[in-house]
């Protein structure tokens, strides 16, 4: 079941949607169990044979605009590219639109200057570069981004960055890191205190310290999440990104859009781990002539993971067409919702997955384990559930005229 014939009728969009599933199927899936027992080196190699093909169909880079030599398609559809891509753990990657070099490509476009746009940008946007976005520190919650201890000061022409940063996600292998340091310490709003610069990752005191291990698994290259140490490091005043202590209103915008791709794309997942439910759910055998799918209970899981999925898919779409229409601000409360709800559901139908495989759920010899361990953190990045949870509910409250004072 899926919703997608019900959207407005775009017959460039649907022919893509249905290359794009086809490819997945027979070029992508197929080897997934292999791949991820290979070096992302090796695993990268074997993608990029099908780069062709996929510029071919259209599908490279499938988020930009025409002015930036890409489809043009609206948010809302790019979203239902994101969700068919989601079945698979490669399926971004393949399209030269994984996360976070989309997010750095999208406010590169921006902001970018000359300068930047030929030493950074125009290689990532023909994929022969990756890149990192370098901002949460292991000494500092999270969910309050104000809280940074990393700094770049000016000294005859240069930002000297120093601090020490964690999930910079697939700094491993990537030729630059977008990163987010305190500029100007001594500003009274606290959101104009920080930039983002840019800093290659081959530079004097560029550290990286390790892959951090998820769930035990440390992984490589793209697939990986690095703790990084700036030891004084030299970068000229013409790597900054945008205007200078604007970071965080840069930031900003990089998440409204980023937090519709990622949904979108936590819903291809749960449609793969739904797909693999059911499968086993129809096929595993509990006696001489009973199927697992006959169990109440598993019913029961199968038929609330329809309903999630398809509400879960519905509200994105609300909030990217709203974004589409009236634009990012007048979508901030379905924005806030789509990220916990959706997170949420992915989580339940992981799990559910997983149970109905039983001791194989938990084994590396499906997608599940993977997804699960990687996955588990959709309700902590970005920021976690109770942040969204809590904003949401202030700003519908103040609707209502009461204005919550957070002891």
């Amino acid at each position: 079941m899926n919703t997608i014939s019900s959207l407005p009728e775009n017959n460039q969009l649907n022919d893509l949607l249905v290359n794009l599933k086809d490819f997945l199927k027979k070029e992508i899936i197929p080897h997934e169990q292999n791949w991820l027992k290979m070096p992302w080196s090796e695993v990268e190699k074997e993608i990029r044979t099908h780069r062709d093909f996929l510029k071919e169909i259209g599908a490279w880079n499938p988020y930009l605009s025409k002015n930036h030599g890409g489809p043009g398609y609206s948010l809302m559809e790019v979203a239902q590219i994101s969700e068919v891509l989601g079945g698979s753990f490669f399926g971004h990657f393949a399209c030269n639109c994984q996360a976070p070099d989309a997010g750095n490509i999208e406010l590169l476009l921006q902001y970018a200057n000359d300068e930047q746009k030929e030493k950074y940008l125009f290689p990532l946007l023909n994929g022969e570069i990756r890149s990192c976005f370098s901002m949460t520190e292991p000494d500092n919650a999270g969910s309050n981004p104000i809280l940074l201890n990393t700094q770049a000061k000016k000294e005859n022409g240069y930002y000297i960055i120093n601090g020490r940063k964690w999930f910079t996600s697939s700094a491993d292998g990537a030729s630059f890191a977008i990163v987010m340091a305190v500029t100007n310490p001594d500003a009274e709003n606290p959101y104009q205190r920080a930039s983002m610069l840019l800093s290659p990752t081959n530079a004097p005191g560029f550290n990286l310290v390790r892959n951090i291990p998820i769930m035990g698994h440390a992984g490589t290259g793209w697939a990986s999440h690095s703790e990084i140490i700036y030891d004084n490091v030299k970068i000229p005043e013409s790597d900054l990104i945008g205007p200078e202590n604007q970071g965080f209103k840069l930031a900003q915008e990089r998440l409204g859009p980023g937090r519709i791709h990622h949904c979108m794309r936590w819903i291809g997942i749960c449609e793969r781990a739904f797909d693999l439910m059911c499968q086993r759910a129809a096929t595993r055998k509990t006696g001489l002539k009973s199927f697992l799918g006959e169990k109440q209970m598993v019913q029961e899981m199968i038929a609330d993971s329809r309903a999630e999925i398809n509400a879960a898919r519905l509200m994105v779409l609300n909030a990217a067409n709203k974004m589409d229409t009236l634009g990012q601000k007048a979508a901030a409360l379905e924005i806030s919702t789509i990220k916990f709800f959706v997170a949420g559901i992915l989580h339940k139908v992981l799990d559910r997955a997983i149970q109905v495989h039983g001791a194989l759920g938990v084994t590396d010899d499906t997608i599940l384990a993977l997804y699960y361990r990687e996955e588990r953190g959709a309700r902590i990045y970005d920021g976690p559930d109770e942040v969204h949870k809590a904003s949401l509910a202030r700003k519908i409250l103040q609707q209502y005229g009461l204005k919550v004072h957070n002891d």
